[in-house]
């Protein structure tokens, strides 16, 4: 049975407070099996013999009837996980700096985010991979970089999600 990673968006920032043991009860619930949280920011594995897309559609679902909030889920499969941090394109660890993965799963909104490219901040470095925005930023500048300021606006919320490449580690070790 397929391994899925699920990240849902905006939980425990910004006023959507959940107990990932409560969350992790809601999607056992929902029928997935062998639930694990990790963290408190979202981060979900699970197992499924749904395709990722209907994953998603079930989790946020699952999500929204029980805890009344317009939740958005983004779903992998444990390999590519995998293969998104190998690809993280510059080095992984900086002193001074965070290393970040935005998933993305609309395909023109990672074209608009990839453009931003040209407008990166210093120290700030933002490159497309498969899916995916690579993006690193010095840790003092995060909410005021580029990439900051643009991924709170609601045009994204649907469609994104980010994690510290430290958490994708943390994820990918369970």
């Amino acid at each position: 049975m397929p391994r899925y990673a699920a990240f849902l968006r905006g939980v425990n920032v910004g006023g959507v407070n959940l107990k990932m043991s409560a969350v992790a009860q809601v999607l056992q619930d929902a029928g997935f099996t062998d639930v694990t949280t990790i963290l408190a920011s979202g981060n979900v594995l699970l197992d499924s013999r749904s395709g990722v897309a209907a994953v998603r559609r079930k989790a946020e679902q699952a999500l929204r009837d029980e805890f009344g909030y317009d939740a958005w889920v983004l779903c992998y499969e444990m390999d590519a996980i995998a293969e998104i941090s190998a690809a993280y394109p510059f080095e992984r660890e900086v002193e001074g700096h965070h290393s970040y993965v935005t998933f993305v799963s609309d395909e023109a909104v990672l074209r608009e985010l990839t453009e931003l490219a040209t407008d990166a901040g210093a120290g700030e470095k933002i490159t497309a991979g498969a899916g995916v925005l690579y993006w690193q930023v010095p840790r003092t500048g995060t909410l005021d970089s580029t990439i900051g300021k643009t991924m709170g606006k609601k045009r994204y919320k649907s469609s994104t999600t980010t994690r510290n490449l430290r958490t994708l580690d943390k994820v990918l070790r369970r």
